[in-house]
């Protein structure tokens, strides 16, 4: 068969399967979303129609998917011919709605009946990939070899009989691969957990609901997305037995049931932070950004047609506030923060880091609605555009892409970087990011703001703040302008450091401790001022400025070019929009 035979073939039978209703075709829809519409009754009932002798379904959740394919076999505007539902387990056979059918708990057994058997049916088989091998053993030969003598009954014979094999884990042996079809079956929908919570409500009306809001409602059922039916029963009946009341407070309980998903696959870490955006000392202009886009999943978005957020990227100067602002993203907009390491994915066995890359982004869909943060993402990227790992770096890199671009999960990626020229162009392109801000060393009122927030953190005891008050403006103000070019982690050491001065002394706090420390501290902004200045180079052009316009007005803009002669704390760079 040459191309243009080849070609004419594919064509034939896509427009076989378009006009029988079995696959839609529309050139708006994205690859992810055409994968999607397979996802309903009437794409299972046409493959039973159809007589497709054996679907796979990989799931955990063997009662929800046997309710629903029970819902299609035994509806006659379905399916047309209903089918009598048979199921199998290894430990107790074969059973209908009626009774156990002795001597079927054996593999070969249950195909012998199967062959036998004289009426429209359709049999689930639990936990059948077991025979069909591991990475451990092989696939049971025999048994392969029986199912492949079955299919030529199950396609022609008078009486219609499908089999459906549900199983948590997706094996299917190579020889059965043109023989099995994939029928992906969706963790619960919002609808879907709403309707349990509302039926769990109706049976415990002892629980206080008298501050649950259909809002509220709205956002616990949101929280437990990603979870199976029977995991967000078990966080919502943990919720109401915790304090014998329900309300969004007990968001916090559902995202603890979610983070057993997490901890499973060890590629994920999640980070619990009770950071809130009053600890992030300036970044206005970032802040204000991520308020506006907070609850852009919820019903009320929908209403302006509001895409939910792909993600953000923020680069800019080392110890400026990037890693703190993803912590205290997690409490601003009240979702799960979960950290990608990518040093984590990266495996010696052949194929491996592949598929932990796969195995990452499926669980932190599974988990949606989410953030996932990516900590300076340039070093994980670093091989790239180096042959010496054979492509992996590469193939990881573009799985992450493709990801990227084309997820409709709700997961919200927040990357941060230090050294911007390390990471790939594909990478900053529109699309992959909604905005790229840079974080530049802090102004005057952001290192007011930020001594405020540590000495407020710190200065606790009567005692130890006996001279020094950690709500003196005066103070506040003369320390700012004596720390002109020192990052946010500094300023955390200079308070840290005259703490300790006055520990060691056994004595109250002075603020000649805080002048000794800013005497004796090296700031960054000195011993690394070409590679500011080169990056402030580079997000002049491509970076929004995470401060405001009104803390920045005082400096002047940063040079076009990386070696202009510049005093590096006089000016500051990126675009200067008021987002």
């Amino acid at each position: 068969m040459d191309a243009a035979e080849r070609h004419s073939f594919i064509m034939y039978h896509v427009l076989r399967l378009v006009n029988s209703g079995q696959i839609c075709y529309d050139k708006k829809v994205s690859r992810t979303e055409r994968r999607v519409m397979n996802n309903n009754p009437k794409k299972l009932s046409h493959l039973l129609r159809a007589r497709f002798p054996y679907i796979y379904i990989s799931t955990y959740e063997e009662d929800r998917a046997t309710k629903f394919i029970k819902s299609i076999v035994t509806d006659e505007k379905q399916i047309k011919f209903p089918r009598e539902v048979l199921v199998w387990t290894q430990a107790s056979g074969l059973k209908n709605e009626e009774k156990d059918i002795p001597n079927t708990s054996c593999p070969n057994k249950l195909i012998e009946y199967i062959e036998k058997y004289d009426k429209d049916s359709l049999f689930i088989l639990y936990d059948f990939h077991v025979y069909f091998g591991t990475k451990q053993r092989p696939a049971d030969p025999t048994i392969v070899r029986s199912l492949r003598d079955l299919i030529p009954t199950l396609k022609t014979s008078a009486v219609r009989k499908n089999i459906i094999f549900i199983s948590p884990e997706l094996m299917i042996p190579e020889t059965l691969q043109k023989d099995i079809v994939i029928y992906d079956f969706p963790l619960p929908k919002m609808e879907e957990i709403k309707e349990r919570l509302n039926k769990m409500l109706a049976t415990n009306k002892r629980i206080n609901t008298e501050n649950l809001t259909e809002e509220g409602k709205e956002k616990l059922c949101k929280a437990a997305l990603g979870l199976t039916m029977q995991e967000a029963e078990n966080a919502f009946a943990l919720a109401m037995v915790n304090d014998g009341k329900l309300d969004a407070g007990d968001i916090k309980i559902i995202l603890e049931e979610k983070m057993q998903v997490i901890r499973k696959t060890g590629m994920l870490e999640y980070v619990q932070s009770d950071l809130g955006i009053d600890d992030i000392g300036g970044l206005d202009n970032l802040k204000k950004w991520l308020l506006k886009r907070n609850n852009s999943w919820s019903e009320r978005a929908k209403k302006y047609c509001i895409p939910a957020p792909k993600g953000v990227l923020v680069t800019g100067v080392p110890g400026c506030g990037k890693s703190l602002t993803a912590k205290a993203m997690s409490t601003i907009w009240q979702l799960p923060l979960l950290r990608l390491d990518l040093g984590k994915i990266f495996s010696g066995i052949v194929g491996s880091s592949e598929e932990n890359m796969r195995k990452a982004i499926a669980t932190v869909e599974a988990v949606a609605p989410a953030i996932l943060w990516v900590d300076e993402i340039e070093k994980g990227l670093n091989g790239v555009s180096s042959s010496n790992d054979s492509g992996v770096s590469s193939r990881i890199f573009g799985t992450f892409l493709t990801w990227m671009q084309e997820k409709t999960a709700p997961v919200f990626v927040i990357a941060t970087a230090n050294n911007i020229d390390r990471l790939p162009p594909e990478l900053l392109r529109k699309g992959r990011f909604d905005e790229i801000f840079f974080v530049d060393l802090p102004t005057l009122s952001e290192r007011k703001e930020i001594f405020k927030v540590h000495l407020n953190k710190r200065l606790k005891d009567a005692e130890v703040c006996a001279e020094v008050k950690p709500n003196d403006t005066k103070l506040i103000s003369t320390l700012a302008k004596m720390t002109e070019g020192f990052i946010g982690s500094e300023i955390e050491q200079v308070v840290i450091s005259a703490l300790c001065d006055a520990f060691f002394e056994n004595r109250a706090l002075k603020v000649s401790d805080f002048e000794k420390a800013i005497a004796n501290t090296v700031p960054l902004s000195q011993t690394q001022k070409e590679q500011i200045l080169a990056i402030r180079a580079w997000a002049n052009i491509r970076a929004v400025c995470a401060s405001s316009k009104e803390s920045i007005e005082k400096y002047t803009e940063a040079p076009a070019a990386a070696h202009a002669p510049d005093d590096v704390t006089s000016s500051r760079g990126g675009r200067r929009l008021d987002v």
